[in-house]
């Protein structure tokens, strides 16, 4: 018993419960940080599905167009091109001015007695219009006659007693400066005569001026006088205003680089037929010739005034009115017309969409000429015939497959009467 070995009892060691790992920690009891990270998720995993919904709904409905890559033909409008005759024009803005405006002044003083026209109404020329009183004239006409038959008298004794003097010279009774003497007062009696004759003729014109005439035909205006003032020579208000009004003239002014081709025609004998339009350019009031060309262009505005004269029997054209005058300069005969709404421009210039035979379009470049308000001349690039897009080209692209759906809405046969040649105004 004494070589076994002592052992001595060592304390017990302290012993942990076993920890759970982390993972498992986060798995049974969720933190603040994961409840917000998986809202976010949520959310972003409804808006997608909600855009998928909008853009699937929205696609739906719409057609088939060439730029998505579907194959369906785009319905679109087609014209011809044809042949036809383009008026070319130039369009300015133009001011009715009256070829006579005249204002009725009197030519001698006097009061004024009779008025003869009524206010606003149209008078001939040479029709009665007011009346100065006449009486202080007749009187001094009167007066003129007098003195007229009294040197008369005095010349008759004159030329007798000249008469008694020759003979008397001849039998050399009488000295001849004496005979002479005579001659000389026979010739100044006879200056006075003239004089008396040429007063009575003055106060016949002075009693011819008291009766007043239109000295042209027109319209008159409102009375400047009443009757019964008192009016003299030179005052600065007339008794009225006419106003010429048939026929009527347009001044209308164009810009500098299209008076060649006016002056042009002038030279060739040509009349170039005028269009005057109202403010809108609505309503043709009337139609004209061109009269004149002014001689200089306006440096400030780099124009030339232009005269037009129209037949204005139903006063349309109406004096300081503003005006669009359309000057029919030349016509196009037989050219190639596209409509105006068939023009494109962009990266190859000017072009149409032209309609090819299996229905598909084609970018085609054309050079254009003068242009009107639905039609433009074609110099190259299209013939006769030919169909080009004028409603829906804005879809289009090279080679995109059409259908024609409707021809474009021409315009009325009553409209095309009532629209005047040369309307279109050049581009």
């Amino acid at each position: 018993m004494d070589d076994e070995p002592l052992h001595i009892a060592e304390p017990p060691a302290r012993t942990q419960p076993p920890r759970a790992p982390a993972s498992a920690e986060v798995r049974g009891r969720p933190g603040r940080r994961s409840r917000l990270r998986q809202g976010v998720v949520v959310i972003v995993v409804a808006a997608l599905v909600g855009a998928g919904i909008y853009l699937a709904t929205k696609h739906s409905g719409q057609p088939t167009t060439a730029r998505s890559g579907n194959a369906g033909p785009l319905p679109v409008g087609v014209a011809p091109v044809t042949r036809g005759d383009m008026p070319i024009t130039l369009t300015g803005l133009g001011t009715v001015t009256p070829l006579a405006t005249v204002t009725v002044q009197s030519q001698i003083s006097g009061q004024l007695t009779e008025v003869g026209f009524r206010q606003g109404e149209m008078v001939q020329k040479g029709q009665f219009l007011a009346q100065i009183d006449p009486r202080p004239y007749q009187v001094a006409l009167e007066q003129a006659q007098g003195q007229l038959a009294k040197d008369e008298a005095f010349l008759a004794n004159a030329r007798r007693d000249l008469a008694r003097y020759d003979t008397l010279v001849a039998q050399n009774s009488v000295a001849r400066q004496t005979r002479d003497t005579q001659a000389s007062l026979v010739q100044q009696y006879e200056a006075t005569i003239q004089s008396d004759k040429a007063q009575i003729d003055a106060q016949k014109l002075n009693l011819a001026y008291c009766h007043i005439v239109a000295p042209v035909a027109g319209r008159v205006g409102l009375r400047l006088v009443d009757p019964g003032n008192y009016i003299q020579v030179g005052q600065s208000t007339g008794i009225v205003v006419i106003t010429q009004m048939d026929p009527m003239s347009v001044i209308f002014s164009i810009p500098e680089n299209s008076l060649s081709p006016v002056l042009a025609r002038l030279r060739a004998g040509a009349g170039l037929t005028a269009y005057a339009y109202d403010q809108t350019e609505s309503e043709l009031l009337a139609t004209g010739k061109l009269e004149a060309v002014d001689n200089q262009i306006n440096t400030t505005t780099g124009t030339v005034n232009l005269r037009a004269i129209f037949a204005n029997p139903k006063d349309l054209l109406f004096p300081n009115q503003f005006v669009n005058v359309r000057l029919l300069v030349d016509t196009l005969k037989n050219t190639l017309l596209v409509p105006t709404a068939a023009v494109q421009r962009g990266a190859p210039g000017t072009y149409v969409y032209l309609v090819e035979a299996n229905n598909t379009v084609k970018v085609q470049p054309i050079k254009l000429g003068p242009a009107g308000a639905t039609d433009d001349a074609v110099n190259s690039g299209l013939s006769a015939g030919d169909r080009v897009v004028v409603d829906g080209a804005d879809r289009l692209r090279a080679g995109a497959k059409v259908q024609v759906v409707a021809p474009p809405a021409g315009k009325s046969a009553a409209a095309a009467a009532a629209q005047p040649p040369g309307s279109a105004p050049q581009h």
